[in-house]
């Protein structure tokens, strides 16, 4: 019986292993928008910018289509938001910018 319960254990373990790298990832970059309290527009996928208030599914399809961001409020000229919305907003996100690259 003990065997079997091991046997039960270990085969569950094995089946969600695959899945733990990318709930990590999503769980960093959910830390990482806490720790800051801020939205990265420039990094951050569809499901958290629909969090924001006033975006939903098209504007977060439009944010994203439209990266990179050189500034948060080029979501207005870029992405389409409206600037009602962004006024709204514009003190819950952020346009990190890519590290440059060493050559």
């Amino acid at each position: 019986m003990k065997t079997l319960r091991f046997l039960i254990t270990l085969l569950a373990l094995v089946a969600i292993l695959p899945a733990q790298p990318a709930a990590k990832k999503d769980a960093t970059k959910a830390a990482a928008a806490a720790a800051t309290g801020l939205i990265d527009i420039n990094s951050a996928d569809a499901a958290t910018l629909k969090s924001i208030p006033g975006i939903g599914d098209a504007y977060a399809a439009k944010i994203v289509a439209n990266r990179p961001y050189k500034g948060k409020d080029e979501i207005v000229s870029k992405a389409g938001v409206p600037d009602g919305v962004y006024q709204k907003i514009k003190d819950k996100i952020i346009a990190k910018q890519a590290a440059a690259k060493k050559k």
